[in-house]
C-alpha cells in the first residue's frame, strides 16, 4: 500500500523547491522520549476520561479486566513487509511454530513450509534471496498486454474478452504516463536543486576551510566574495525553513526508487529471485523464513500497536496483552502480488491464526480470484480478516481498493473488517486528510493519525496511514476474544461495529488531496458503523453476548 508519506513527501518537496521548506519522515529514534509527548500512547487513551478519541484501551484494563485473566491465546497474523521480531516491544510477543525444529533445513510438520519458525516469507527462495522492491501492478499488466495492444487504436474486431483486455491496458497505459511524467518531473526539479546545493556547499565549505559546517558556522560567515555571500545565504534561509541535507536526499533517493523500480517496466526481480509462476496458484515452492526480510519498516509499527508489551516503562504500550504475532512477508516495496496475498491467508489460517492484519492495498487485482478464494477460507474456518481502508482520499464505494471484502461471485466475506483512519483532534480535522471512506465499504474508523510507533532496530518513529488503524482494530479484536473465546467471528465484528463510539453530530472535512476543495460532511457518513472502534464498549457488549449465549 502506498501509504500517506508519499503524499507527504511530495508535498513537502514541492515546498522545498519552491520556498525552501521541508519535513520529512524520520529514520526513527532510538527513544520515544526524543517524540513530542503529546503523541505518546493517545490512541489507548479515552474520550470521556482524558478527552482524547482514543479507542479506550487503558480504561478497559483498569476498570473491567483488573480483576480479570484471559482465557485465550490470539494469534494475530500480521500480513505486510517484514516484522522485526527483535524488537525490545516484541518480546515474548512472536509466534513461534512448535512443530518445527528450527535450521535443520526439514519441513518437519509437514505443512509444505521449510523452518517457518515464526511465519513465512513469499517474496524469496531457500537460498536467502529476498525481493525488496517491486512494480506497481499496473505496470506489469501494462507489461504483459502492451506486445498485444500497443499498436491496436481501436476495440473493433475485438471478442469481448480481448475488449475488456484492451480497456484494462488503455487505463493502465493512461496511470503509468501521468505517474512517470509527474515522477520524472520531480526528478529533474530535484536534480536541478542538488546542483544548485552543492554549489553552494563547496563555495562556503571552501571559504570555511573544511569539509563539513554547522548553521552557526554559516551565519558567521562574512566575506567580501559576494558568491560566497550569496550561497551563505540561501543556505542559512534553507536551513532556518528545516531543510537538511540528509532529508533532502531521503527524499531524492524515494523519487529514484519510483522511476528505476516502481514504474519501470524493464524491472523484473520476481523472475529472477522467486521464478514462481504468478499466475498459478499451485506453484508454491518458494519463499524462505525469514519473516524481517530488508524492510521491516512497515510491518513492525503494525505488530507493535497489536502486541507491543504494556508497562515496561521502554516506549508505546501496545492493544493487547495475550497475544501472539505471526509474521508473513507479503508486501514489497511496490505493490504486492495477488498470489502471495492468497497463500499468506491459507498460511495463517492453516496455522492457527486467529485474526489477519492486512495493512495493504492497490488499484488493480489481475488474480482476484486466488484472494477471493483464500478470504472464503479463511471466513469459513472462523478467522477475522482486518484490512486498511487505503491512503488515496477516496470514496471506495465508487473506485477500486484490493483486496476487497466484496467477491467476485456477487457475495460478501462475513469476518472481514474495513478501516479508516482518525486523528487525535475531535474536530473537523478529525479523519485523516489521506483516508478512503465509503458508506458501504469501510466499516468503521480507527487511529491512525500521528501514532508513535515501533520501528526496527528498537527504534521508535510517528507514522501516518490508514495501516496503522488498521492494526489498532486488530489489537482491540484480539483483546476481546482473549477474554471471551466463545464469540464466532461474525460475533465479535458485530460487536466491534455495534459498540464503536459515535459522534452523530461531528461534521469533519471529507478527506481530500486539496486543501482548496475542503467540504464538510457528518462523520457518521463516511462509514457503515459511523463510529470509532472503542475496547471498552466492546468488552462491555461482549460480556452481554456471552452471557445470552449462556456460556458465562
Amino acid at each position: 500500500m502506498r501509504t500517506n508519506m508519499y503524499r507527504h513527501l511530495k508535498a513537502t518537496a514541492a515546498f522545498l523547491l519552491l520556498s525552501g521548506s521541508v519535513a520529512f519522515a524520520q529514520d526513527g529514534v532510538s527513544s520515544v522520549a526524543e517524540i513530542d509527548k503529546a503523541y505518546h500512547n493517545w490512541y489507548n487513551l479515552d474520550m470521556k476520561q482524558d478527552k482524547i478519541p482514543g479507542v479506550s484501551v487503558n480504561r478497559a484494563y483498569n476498570e473491567l479486566l483488573v480483576a480479570k485473566q484471559p482465557r485465550k491465546k490470539v494469534v494475530v497474523a500480521v500480513i505486510d513487509s517484514g516484522t522485526d521480531i527483535n524488537h525490545i516491544e516484541l518480546q515474548g510477543r512472536v509466534w513461534v511454530n512448535k512443530n518445527e525444529i528450527p535450521g535443520n533445513g526439514i519441513d518437519d510438520d509437514n505443512n509444505g513450509y521449510v523452518d517457518d519458525i515464526h511465519g513465512w516469507g513469499f517474496l524469496g527462495n531457500a537460498a536467502g534471496e529476498n525481493i525488496q522492491y517491486e512494480t506497481y501492478e499496473y505496470v506489469r499488466l501494462l507489461r504483459q498486454l502492451a506486445p498485444k495492444y500497443g499498436k491496436i487504436t481501436s476495440p473493433q474486431g475485438l471478442t469481448e474478452a480481448e475488449q475488456k483486455e484492451y480497456n484494462t491496458y488503455l487505463v493502465t497505459r493512461k496511470n503509468f504516463e501521468e505517474e512517470l511524467t509527474d515522477r520524472l518531473k520531480t526528478k529533474q526539479n530535484l536534480d536541478a536543486f542538488d546542483e544548485v546545493l552543492a554549489i553552494c556547499e563547496q563555495l562556503v565549505t571552501g571559504h570555511l576551510g573544511k569539509d563539513t559546517y554547522t548553521v552557526e558556522d554559516l551565519k558567521g560567515i562574512s566575506s567580501t566574495n559576494q558568491d560566497v555571500m550569496r550561497a551563505r545565504n540561501w543556505l542559512v534561509q534553507k536551513y532556518s525553513q528545516g531543510f537538511t541535507p540528509a532529508s533532502f536526499r531521503e527524499y531524492k533517493d524515494y523519487i529514484d526508487k519510483f522511476v528505476n523500480y516502481h514504474l519501470n517496466p524493464e524491472f523484473d526481480p520476481r523472475t529472477e529471485i522467486v521464478a514462481d509462476n504468478p499466475e498459478d496458484i499451485n506453484d508454491t515452492d518458494y519463499g524462505n523464513g525469514d519473516v524481517i526480510g530488508p524492510r521491516a519498516d512497515h510491518g513492525t509499527p503494525v505488530s507493535g500497536i497489536i502486541a507491543g508489551i504494556r508497562g515496561n516503562g521502554v516506549g508505546i504500550d501496545g492493544i493487547a496483552e495475550n497475544v501472539e504475532i505471526m509474521a508473513l512477508r507479503a508486501v514489497p516495496s511496490g505493490d504486492e502480488r495477488d498470489k502471495d496475498i492468497a497463500l499468506a491467508i491459507r498460511y495463517a489460517v492453516d496455522n492457527g491464526a486467529h485474526i489477519i492484519n492486512m495493512s495493504f492495498g492497490k488499484d488493480f487485482s489481475p488474480q482476484k480470484h486466488f484472494v477471493d478464494e483464500a478470504v472464503k477460507y479463511a471466513e469459513s474456518k472462523n478467522v477475522l480478516l482486518v484490512h486498511a481502508a487505503g491512503n488515496d482520499a477516496k470514496n471506495i464505494d465508487n473506485a477500486d481498493n484490493f483486496p476487497t471484502k466484496q467477491l467476485q461471485d456477487g457475495t460478501r466475506a462475513s469476518t472481514w473488517l474495513e478501516v479508516g483512519a482518525t486523528s487525535k483532534n475531535l474536530k473537523k480535522n478529525f479523519v485523516g486528510e489521506f483516508s478512503n471512506y465509503g458508506r458501504e465499504s469501510v466499516d468503521l474508523f480507527a487511529p491512525g493519525v500521528d501514532l508513535v510507533l515501533l520501528a526496527p532496530d528498537n527504534k521508535y518513529d510517528k507514522m501516518n496511514g490508514t495501516s496503522f488503524a488498521s492494526p489498532v482494530v486488530s489489537g482491540v479484536a484480539a483483546l476481546v476474544w482473549s477474554y471471551y473465546p466463545e464469540l464466532t467471528a461474525v460475533e465479535l465484528k458485530n460487536i466491534l461495529l455495534e459498540s464503536s463510539t459515535k459522534y452523530p453530530r461531528l461534521k469533519v472535512y471529507y478527506p481530500t488531496e486539496d486543501p482548496k476543495s475542503k467540504k464538510k460532511v457528518k462523520f457518521s457518513t463516511l462509514s457503515a458503523s459511523g463510529g470509532v472502534v472503542n475496547a471498552y464498549e466492546a468488552l462491555k457488549l461482549a460480556e452481554k453476548v456471552v452471557q445470552q449465549k449462556g456460556v458465562l
